[in-house]
């Protein structure tokens, strides 16, 4: 599970500090009304793909474990940047006069680094300056797509219910750390159907929610140097959803229709000094951006057992879809 979590930590340092380094402190050289805008479109692809992967990943079949029956179950949510997501237009701005150019959000390719021009006046003070724009990091992810942590142990309870927890206390280093938390109710109401309940036909109900917190440590590069530099990131998601499976002894098809959705924020704190040539300009706490998303999905997969050792795979249709993978070890 620390693995899992640490994957995840893994697109912050390099959103973070990598992509400083080629360029990203660059969006910081605006002036503050350009400021939010530029880092809202670089970073907001991430944001959306861990909200759409948190919300996956919950079910691998419709049929609950018997009372204290159980399963540990490691996988992975991908969720793919849709190609619209992956850039973006420098276009609008006060500050950056490089007329109408795309640029790459943070889900797009590292290649894509057009010199950027900054110039405005603040204070009665003329700032100038260029930088190319930060790359994405789209080749350094699994799939190509956004990560999420999908370990989680799931337990029968009385009365047809099942309780799955995800749960990953505060981990990392000294500059990334990350803690999870996530739990799952599933209710099987395959008797409210008659004599379906003697068939391989499972159905259940699943609700299921997310918190989930990131502080990364900002440190100097470029034009910038940084103090008490601290990036905070927090994420909370919820789903529910109608599923259904058809368990057969070795192969079980499994699918669902429901509604998720999430809302995460990115802070930045600290001071920041930025070099303008021989000018230098601070600003205090400069991010404070929220994200929204949010839609219907749909799901279909598979799992194959092999008594008890259990493979699966899903993929979910929704705004960002998102492949599900994993195994699964149990006792019902």
């Amino acid at each position: 599970m620390k693995k899992s979590i640490l994957i995840f930590l893994g697109i912050f340092a390099l959103t973070f500090n990598t992509k400083a380094q080629d360029g990203f402190e660059g969006y910081l050289l605006v002036d503050n009304s350009d400021r939010s805008k530029l880092i809202d479109a670089y970073v907001s692809p991430v944001m959306k793909g861990l909200i759409y992967g948190m919300n996956n990943g919950w079910y691998h079949t419709a049929k609950v474990h018997k009372p204290f029956g159980f399963d540990v179950s490691i996988g992975l949510n991908a969720s793919l940047v849709p190609g619209k997501d992956e850039m973006f237009t420098l276009s609008g701005l006060t500050s950056v006069n490089t007329g109408s150019i795309t640029v790459a959000t943070v889900a797009g390719s590292e290649d894509t680094t057009p010199l950027t021009t900054v110039n405005f006046t603040e204070g009665g003070v003329n700032y100038s300056t260029s930088f190319n724009a930060p790359g994405g990091v789209k080749e350094s992810l699994p799939l190509s797509a956004v990560p999420a942590p999908a370990v989680q142990f799931s337990l029968g309870l009385p009365a047809k219910f099942e309780v799955s927890l995800r749960l990953v206390p505060k981990v990392g280093d000294k500059d990334v750390k990350g803690s999870l938390f996530g739990l799952g109710i599933k209710k099987e109401i395959t008797d409210w159907f008659g004599p379906m309940d003697k068939t391989p036909l499972h159905v259940s109900l699943l609700a299921a929610y997310t918190t989930m917190t990131v502080d990364y440590n900002i440190n100097s590069s470029g034009n910038i140097s940084v103090n008490n530099g601290l990036a905070e990131f927090k994420l909370n998601s919820y789903t529910v959803q109608a599923i259904a499976s058809l368990n057969f002894p070795i192969i079980n098809l499994y699918g669902g229709i429901g509604y998720g959705s999430g809302s995460s924020t990115l802070k930045m704190t600290g001071n920041y000094d930025l070099s303008y040539g021989a000018l230098t300009r601070t600003i205090t706490n400069p991010i404070d951006s929220k994200f929204d998303a949010g839609g219907f999905s749909t799901t279909i997969g598979t799992r194959l057992s092999l008594g008890f050792f259990k493979i699966f795979g899903s993929y979910t249709l929704q705004e960002y879809n998102t492949v599900n993978l994993g195994i699964a070890i149990g006792i019902r």
